[in-house]
């Protein structure tokens, strides 16, 4: 399943991280794939929130130690793979261990070591569109990333209705358009 979300600014980035984390489950992974500047970690920080992390703003990029671990609902787990030399090297840092956890996985940089992601994931692509406005193009691969990406505007917590940009879902692969 693929949707694609246009998200005007900052404000509706956290209400879409927050969101993100009330919906994540034990065991989730959350590849984010963009270019240096686009948000990876400014979402992070909203779903370490959504997540029930005390501090958000503890929630830095965890570039140059690669892990950085935060106590919450579920334990958090962010990865940064941009310094990394391949898939290899992360695997050596045991990220098997911790997508086999209780805990939540977001990894900054996953397209560095996507071979080394499990098969069932979800995948943020973040695209700037221009200073302020991204868009997030989202590929659910297992059901239970399906069902997160569903339920993304449902419910009554915080940011249950973010972002405010337009969301379109994507036809399947191989599907013409008509």
């Amino acid at each position: 399943m693929h949707r694609t979300l246009d998200v005007p600014d900052l404000a509706a980035t956290e209400a879409f991280g927050r969101r993100l984390g009330e919906l994540l489950f034990p065991g989730a992974v959350v590849a984010l794939v963009g270019p240096l500047g686009a948000g990876k970690t400014h979402l992070v920080r909203a779903v370490a929130e959504g997540l029930g992390v005390k501090n958000p703003a503890a929630v830095t990029s965890p570039t140059f130690v690669l892990i950085q671990e935060y106590p919450a609902r579920l334990p958090v787990y962010h990865f940064d793979a941009y310094r990394l030399s391949g898939p290899r090297e992360f695997a050596e840092l045991g990220a098997d261990e911790y997508f086999a956890g209780d805990g939540v996985c977001l990894v900054e940089w996953a397209d560095k070591v996507e071979v080394t992601l499990p098969a069932e994931h979800l995948r943020i692509t973040i695209t700037v569109v221009d200073e302020s406005r991204r868009r997030f193009n989202l590929a659910a691969l297992g059901a239970r990333y399906e069902a997160v990406v569903r339920n993304m505007g449902r419910g009554s917590g915080p940011g249950a209705d973010a972002p405010s940009g337009g969301s379109r879902p994507e036809p399947p692969e191989g599907a013409g358009s008509a």
